[in-house]
This record gives C-alpha cells, sequence and structure tokens, in this order.
C-alpha cells in the first residue's frame, strides 16, 4: 500500500490535486470538487490535531473497518460517510485546494513521528498505517474525480 510519507506518492497526490479545475465532475457522490476538497482536509485535520471532531469510539468499526483504511483492497463508491464529516454547504475551489495542498505537505513531512495520538472513532495506528490510510482517503477521492 502506497503511503503519503513516501516522497513518489506524495508527488502523485499532488499532481492528481494540481489536475482539478473548478469544472471537474464526479464520477459519483453528491460532493462537488470544492466540497471534496474540504472533506479530505479533515483526516489530516484529526492527524495533525487541528480538528478534534466528536466521533465516539465503535467497536464494530476497529473490528470490521479499520483495516480496511490502509489495506491494499479499493473502497467501493458511494461508501456512506459519518454525519460529522459530511460537507453540504458551498465551499470556495481555489480556497479548500490550496489548504488541502497545505495539509498534505504538512502531514508527509511527519514521516519520522514515532507516536501518534489515537484516533477518536478507530483507535491507535502506527506511523506506517496513518501514512497508508491518508494516502488511501486521498486516493478514493482522487478516483472520484477521475484523476
Amino acid at each position: 500500500m502506497k503511503s503519503l510519507f513516501e516522497e513518489s506518492a506524495l508527488q502523485e497526490i499532488e499532481n492528481r490535486i494540481n489536475k482539478l479545475s473548478n469544472e471537474s465532475s464526479s464520477l459519483w457522490g453528491k460532493m462537488n470538487i470544492a466540497q471534496m476538497f474540504n472533506h479530505c482536509q479533515f483526516p489530516l485535520k484529526i492527524a495533525l490535531k487541528k480538528e478534534h471532531p466528536k466521533l465516539k469510539p465503535n467497536v464494530l468499526a476497529k473490528l470490521f473497518f479499520k483495516k480496511s483504511l490502509y489495506n491494499n483492497k479499493p473502497w467501493r463508491k458511494n461508501l456512506p460517510t459519518h454525519s460529522k464529516l459530511k460537507v453540504v454547504e458551498q465551499k470556495e475551489f481555489d480556497k479548500e485546494k490550496q489548504e488541502l495542498l497545505k495539509l498534505v505537505a504538512e502531514f508527509s513531512n511527519q514521516r519520522e513521528k514515532k507516536e501518534w495520538d489515537p484516533h477518536p472513532m478507530f483507535g491507535k495506528f502506527t506511523n506506517e498505517q496513518w501514512g497508508q490510510m491518508q494516502y488511501k482517503h486521498l486516493d478514493h477521492h482522487l478516483q472520484q474525480f477521475n484523476v
């Protein structure tokens, strides 16, 4: 599984984000491009301790979904989004794109970090799992917008 802590994967993600325009449309789902950029910021902000959503630990999610966050199996289209992570209000394309690129770079600079705070819903992840999980989430949504 690729990781956002790998330079080649980081460059790939940044290049794919930069290919998108305000006119980019999704292949599935309800979000427009600016909303997707905003949504993709949440997991990065959680990891960087910039966002503290009130997500309850969930035993079933830990048992059945946690490994899918960082394994090689692609997520299916139209997966349900936690209500606290949905973006329904309109967003500004350029602002959201720049913020996402900034957070991607900031997160990838944490590649040497040894100890991470537990995820509010899924609990503890290793450094390797954090990098893979962030890559996989971004990859899923970039595929949603066909890049």
